[in-house]
């Protein structure tokens, strides 16, 4: 039998709150869902452990899509999932995509993304 980890992806619930998390010197993550969406449902099982695996690293919030449109339309997410990585407010990489999603595509992005903001100057 496999035990199922409940993600602990702080979900974020106000623009306000967005803006505060993707300020932090710590890159963060943000992964654009929806309830709806079967392909976000399909990366639910494996997330948390992609989460455990770089959480030394990186930070990992989540937004529902259909509670920011503006925000969504402002930063062009038209497929979900969608992962976007910001540091000091300022957008990394980002894996967007209609496409449904590996793990080994998900952790490869995450890979990308450390790889692209320890190749930033320190401030």
């Amino acid at each position: 039998m496999i035990c199922e980890r409940k993600s602990d992806m702080r979900s974020i619930i106000s623009e306000d709150q967005f803006q505060a998390a993707i300020l932090e010197d710590k890159p963060t993550v943000a992964v654009f869902k929806a309830a709806w969406c079967k392909d976000c449902r399909f990366i639910d099982p494996f997330m948390p452990e992609v989460q455990a695996k770089f959480e030394n690293q990186l930070e990992f919030v989540e937004l529902d899509r259909d509670n920011f449109p503006d925000l969504c339309e402002q930063l062009n997410i038209l497929g979900i999932p969608s992962f976007i990585v910001f540091r000091r407010g300022q957008e990394l990489v980002r894996f967007v995509s209609k496409l449904r999603k590996t793990r080994e595509e998900i952790e490869h992005f995450l890979e990308q993304a450390i790889a692209v903001s320890k190749a930033l100057p320190e401030s």
